[in-house]
């Protein structure tokens, strides 16, 4: 249950950081890059089950 949960909110906060709006375009894909990583190794952790 808590795994689906932490899976469901790192893709959440992953669209919430993509630079769509005109004051987040200068940030690049910093923010959207940095939790996409976060959000593979959470699921590499999972299909090795380590959480």
């Amino acid at each position: 249950m808590l795994r689906t949960i932490v899976i469901i909110l790192l893709v959440l906060f992953l669209l919430g950081a993509l630079p769509s709006w005109p004051y987040s375009a200068h940030w690049g894909y910093y923010p959207s890059g940095g939790l996409g990583f976060l959000l593979i190794v959470v699921i590499v952790l999972i299909v090795a089950d380590i959480i």
